[in-house]
């Protein structure tokens, strides 16, 4: 019989056909890097996913999150409280559909890098590599492709405390993404609010202001505007 030795070739190929078999997780169709608005303040952070009208990013999600850290979660909080100034999310790619409230596997946490303006436009990363833990989800739908006008935008209500922030229903082709940030009085209602639409023209305060039955001076400014992926 041959002693031979086994070549490092065959002895190679020996040693991967050993190894147990493991299948690959083959990606969804919402695989991908989902990056999102950032705002809050001491009360409470929000995160709401920047969305298009196609795959993997055609859902409108609004969540209720935190850092798991929780002296950066408090830091954080303290530098947005009272600012609009925008934030953002540069996440790590995973598959939008787990944010639905019947995922079966639901995303709990993942790890991002929070960035002071537009993560994607040259913002200032201030945060990398947290984990962010998702405590409520506050709003997911999917968003049609078809082209479609209205003629008012329906805003929700995020928040239930005095700093509130109102959030656009994207549900027309082409459309707006819009937060703006306002200050409630004490126990005020806190139902959704529609203004006139033209076009796709910013409402102004004073518009949003007269739908919520407040002064002007309350709301507090834009913390997003954008059009371009909502055409």
């Amino acid at each position: 019989m041959s002693t031979r030795p086994f070549s490092p070739l065959r002895r190679a190929l020996l040693l991967a056909a050993m190894l147990p078999f493991v299948p690959v997780h083959a990606a969804g169709v919402t695989y991908g890097t989902h990056g999102m608005a950032l705002f809050g303040g001491r009360e409470a952070l929000y995160a709401s996913h920047l969305p298009m009208f196609h795959a993997p990013h055609d859902y409108q999600v609004i969540l209720r999150v935190r850092l798991s850290d929780a002296r950066l979660d408090g830091e954080l909080r303290q530098r947005l409280d009272g600012h609009t100034a925008l934030w953002t999310i540069d996440p790590e790619k995973f598959e939008l559909d787990r944010l639905a409230p019947a995922a079966p596997a639901p995303l709990r946490a993942f790890r991002a890098t929070v960035v002071q303006g537009h993560f994607e436009q040259g913002g200032k990363p201030q945060y990398r590599n947290v984990e962010i833990v998702v405590d409520e989800v506050l709003l997911f739908r999917r968003l049609s492709p078809q082209t479609l006008e209205n003629a008012s935008a329906r805003y929700l209500q995020v928040g239930a405390g005095r700093l509130r922030f109102l959030v656009k229903t994207i549900d027309s082709r082409p459309d707006f993404d819009h937060i703006v940030a306002y200050r409630a009085a004490p126990g005020a209602d806190s139902a959704s609010v529609t203004v006139p639409k033209v076009g796709l023209k910013q409402p102004s305060a004073r518009e949003l202001a007269a739908a919520l039955e407040v002064p002007a001076a309350t709301i507090g400014g834009t913390v997003y505007f954008h059009t371009d992926d909502l055409r």
